[in-house]
């Protein structure tokens, strides 16, 4: 239950349309629900702003449609992470309506474009091919959270002519998220070329001394551009929650600066 449902809810309450006892049962189920292998928090949005995101790696599929149904019951927004295409396309079944990224491995309630934030020029780039999963779950993540990103793959340092063309873009951004595996020198780049918050996320691409990402992360953590943010290797969804809470955080100042 999102504060826009609690709030209907109590009007219904206040008008007389819900009963005591109804709108008691409601508050019970408000803050959790134990199903055994799982407590979801239904609360979460309350207190963040956002629903509970699913990790689907290591559930079972009978787990995540239990999942699945329980918090479509309670929200309007779903969004499950590193779900195998198997689990996925099962899911689809029973719920044909939820949209599937096989690229970004997730599986999200559809998103209503007229709902995404259009004050806040945002950019995810990557800067190979192989980056571009984690680059997707990015995205999709920024959308359930009714953001959006304009795309730029493909922009490695081994190149640096490809990225010369996206940088007047890029320095009027509001904030762009770095997709970088090998060396993940293209967040330093990024982060000594634009003023924007820059958050960048290691993958686990790369030959044998990457050891799995470890040598990006390390690289970014090492960054002599000041300012950049980094986050877990392959944790796309990581970064995007990181920029929407910036953005929700600076959004919050506005409203109360403007009162």
């Amino acid at each position: 239950m999102d504060e826009r449902q609690l709030r209907s809810l109590l009007r219904q309450f206040r008008q007389g349309e819900v009963s005591e006892a109804e709108a008691l049962e409601q508050f019970k189920r408000l803050p959790y629900e134990a199903l055994g292998f799982a407590t979801l928090d239904h609360h979460r949005h309350l207190r963040q702003g956002f629903p509970e995101v699913v990790f689907a790696q290591g559930k079972t599929v009978n787990q995540l449609l239990e999942i699945t149904d329980r918090i479509l019951r309670r929200h309007q927004r779903l969004l499950i992470t590193r779900i195998a295409e198997d689990a996925a396309q099962t899911i689809l079944q029973t719920f044909p309506k939820l949209y599937h990224n096989p690229t970004a491995h997730t599986l999200a309630t559809p998103i209503d474009e007229s709902k995404l934030q259009s004050t806040y020029r945002l950019f995810i780039l990557t800067a190979g091919t192989t980056d571009i999963p984690v680059a997707e779950e990015a995205r999709e993540t920024l959308r359930v959270l009714h953001l959006d990103a304009q795309m730029v793959y493909d922009v490695g340092v081994a190149g640096m002519h490809r990225l010369a063309a996206h940088l007047p873009d890029l320095q009027n951004a509001h904030g762009i998220i770095v997709v970088a595996g090998m060396e993940g020198a293209l967040a330093s780049v990024i982060g000594g070329a634009v003023a924007c918050p820059v958050i960048a996320v290691p993958t686990s691409v790369g030959y044998g001394a990457s050891f799995g990402g470890v040598s990006a992360l390390l690289t970014m953590l090492n960054s002599c551009a000041a300012g950049v943010t980094v986050v877990n290797i392959d944790n796309g969804f990581g970064a995007a929650f990181a920029m929407a809470r910036m953005i929700q955080a600076f959004d919050g100042k506005q409203q109360q600066e403007n009162q």
